[in-house]
């Protein structure tokens, strides 16, 4: 049983940790080249980087969770709780990023992606990139912790 809690778990590692090394980019990189740019330049560029992560990233972020789940409910029925408490961390944060994600920056991605196919520049462009901005690092946060709580449950 120990064996499939850290196949799941590594699983759940690797999904997790395109989605924050995505973010992570995002917060550093990519937020402050956009600051230096031209607003139908943000709209091409952002409308068609979430064109393309919109399609792509939930394969990764949907392994990373249910192979979370899935850890987690093998450590508790095997009654391996110290693999089973950061393993449910993990899948709780993922959650929270999950929330987090739908109700904030997928609206914004959305707007975005339609401007860029319309060629329009949406009047308040910067400040949709700013909420969307204002919690990419939360995101980033969330996920590395969901990384890192993965990462216990892979060495207890």
């Amino acid at each position: 049983m120990n064996a499939l809690i850290h196949i799941a778990a590594l699983i759940a590692v690797l999904g997790t940790a395109v989605v924050y090394g995505t973010d992570v980019f995002c917060a550093m990189v990519q937020r402050p080249a956009l600051a230096a740019i031209d607003d139908r330049a943000l709209v091409a560029a952002m409308g068609n980087v979430h064109r393309y992560g919109d399609r792509r990233m939930p394969l990764p972020g949907a392994v990373g969770i249910v192979a979370a789940a899935t850890s987690a409910a093998l450590a508790a029925a095997a009654g391996k709780w110290t693999q089973a408490v950061p393993a449910a961390t993990a899948l709780a944060l993922l959650v929270v990023w999950l929330v987090l994600y739908t109700r904030i920056s997928k609206p914004i991605n959305r707007q975005l992606t339609a401007a860029a196919a319309t060629c329009d520049i949406p009047p308040d462009v910067r400040a949709l990139q700013g909420k969307w901005d204002r919690i990419i690092n939360a995101r980033a946060i969330i996920q590395g912790l969901a990384v890192a709580s993965l990462c216990i449950t892979l060495m207890v």
